[in-house]
């Protein structure tokens, strides 16, 4: 007699509070058997940090440590080879799980599907056991409420930029915007800020640090001096579109 596969949830966490999380989200981690998150070698983990608490006592827990984070350049095919080995095994264990019957709640900073390690999984896994994604807050949408300013206004075209882009990529789509974001800033401030400069658009720039969680930081631009940035920082330019 054929076992039903059990399902691998990708559950948003939203961007760090836990009390931004959905209700689907606070019910899965409730009832959670079997639980898996990513993390750095040696660090507890993010993603399991903001659940503390909110699992069963006896739930069985799959840390996924990455093997390598900024340790080689992204661009050095050595990182893709890693990373993709990586994923593989783990959505192999995550699949053996599913296939015995059980579900695994798989932890995800923010929303899965935006920037996510998950997306890697499922990718792996979506042909192969069925999954369900559960989708969250973004970081970026608490970093804006952290302004107390609209992102947006009317007509106002939004675009959200990874921080990695080449600098004059940044600062051409930097100043064709009306609205911008920008993550995965880190030691790529310099660029930043000098593709800005390009743009004519320091003056309107916001950072917020660590938005929803504790030691959440709003601050202009030009009041940071910082050349690194912490992982969780968000650039911003709100828009100033029409409006009643």
């Amino acid at each position: 007699m054929s076992v039903e596969p059990g399902t691998v949830w990708g559950v948003g966490l939203g961007p760090g509070d836990p009390d931004l999380m959905s209700l689907r989200a606070a019910r899965l981690l409730g009832a959670a058997k079997h639980v898996a998150y990513f993390r750095k070698a040696g660090r507890k983990g993010h993603a399991r940090s903001i659940v503390e608490g909110l699992l069963p006592a006896d739930a069985i827990e799959f840390a996924m440590e990455y093997p390598v984070t900024t340790e080689i350049p992204v661009t050095d095919p050595a990182y893709n080879q890693m990373l993709s080995g990586f994923y593989a095994d783990c959505a192999n264990h995550l699949a053996g799980i599913a296939a015995g019957g059980e579900d695994v709640v798989v932890l995800c900073e923010g929303d899965p599907f935006f920037y996510g390690s998950f997306m890697h999984l499922h990718a792996r896994l979506k042909d192969r056991v069925p999954v369900q994604v559960v989708p969250a807050i973004t970081g970026m949408s608490a970093a804006w409420t952290a302004t107390d300013m609209p992102i947006t206004w009317g007509d106002d075209v939004l675009t959200v930029l990874p921080a990695t882009l080449p600098e004059a990529e940044l600062a051409r789509r930097i100043a064709e915007s009306d609205a911008v974001i920008v993550m995965k800033i880190g030691t790529n401030m310099p660029k930043l800020r000098a593709a800005l400069a390009q743009a004519g658009r320091v003056a309107e720039t916001w950072l917020v640090q660590y938005a929803s969680q504790p030691g959440e930081r709003v601050m202009k631009l030009t009041d940071a001096n910082e050349a690194r940035m912490p992982y969780f920082t968000i650039a911003l330019i709100h828009g100033q579109g029409r409006r009643p």
